[in-house]
């Protein structure tokens, strides 16, 4: 059973929220209060570990594919509801590195869908002012592929709505790796130019990782309950708070975010303090 939000939620308007409560969230369930969330500590930074496609379908005996294409819809879900949350950067794990070691049929199929999703979802992305971005390697994907997500980014680069940060074949020691060779490469220039090259200090090497101009995530939330990183931000989420949930990517909607969000405010962020 899903109730409605009161009348005083739903006029609660302020910082970045850019819809009433009763808009993002129209039929709470039981048990869910979205008047409990504070609107003035909505993470700037969101970074969802989508995991749990593959059982998903194997439940319902389906393949894992299917599994897949059912999660584009709690992508656009979460999508939509961080984006009227205020929320400024959403990053979304999609392909990492070490995903090449599947079925060849199952990455062949991951790269279509791909390409297919956003060329299909860039426009509504546009007119929302969505900007999106990616961080990975992006040149041993398919030609399709990759030009859907850099028509993308060419479309949608002046926005200035919540930016959104696709992870696709992106490996986070891969990341660093890539940091450090940059910034050698730096070095490097510096001494043929007779000139010193600057200190490594861990704003040097932010400055040359993928998310370079993204600030760091408050919190990470990876669903179908597994624990751990996979590789994903390892840098950028020393002080994140995580958020794990049982449900499965594509079961996951605005009221599980919701949840997720309550969950992150209840955690005291101390960095090392007291």
């Amino acid at each position: 059973m899903r109730r409605s939000l009161t009348f005083i939620q739903c006029v609660v308007w302020k910082d970045g929220l850019n819809k009433s409560l009763s808009y993002i969230f129209p039929e709470v369930p039981d048990g869910l209060d979205a008047g409990a969330l504070d609107l003035a500590r909505i993470p700037q930074h969101v970074a969802v570990i989508m995991d749990g496609n593959g059982r998903w379908a194997k439940k319902r005996m389906m393949n894992r594919l299917r599994g897949h294409n059912a999660g584009i819809e709690a992508v656009r879900e979460t999508i939509r509801c961080a984006s009227d949350l205020g929320v400024r950067y959403l990053t979304i794990y999609s392909f990492s590195t070490e995903n090449w070691k599947r079925p060849q049929d199952e990455v062949d199929g991951l790269m279509e869908l791909f390409a297919k999703t956003m060329l299909a979802e860039v426009d509504g992305l546009h007119e929302e002012g969505v900007r999106v971005m990616t961080i990975g390697d992006l040149s041993p994907l398919p030609p399709e592929t990759r030009e859907a997500f850099e028509a993308a980014w060419r479309k949608t680069r002046g926005n200035d709505g919540m930016t959104l940060v696709v992870a696709v074949n992106y490996g986070s020691r891969d990341e660093i790796v890539h940091a450090f060779k940059e910034y050698m490469r730096e070095a490097e220039d510096a001494a043929q130019a007779g000139e010193d090259a600057p200190e490594l200090t861990e704003e040097v090497l932010a400055s040359h990782l993928y998310t370079a101009n993204v600030p760091d995530p408050e919190v990470v939330i990876r669903t179908s309950g597994e624990m751990r990183l996979s590789n994903f931000l390892l840098w950028q989420a020393a002080y994140s708070e995580f958020v794990c949930t049982d449900v499965l990517w594509p079961d996951f909607d605005r009221y599980e975010f919701l949840r997720c969000l309550l969950e992150y405010q209840s955690r005291e962020r101390r960095f090392g303090g007291v």
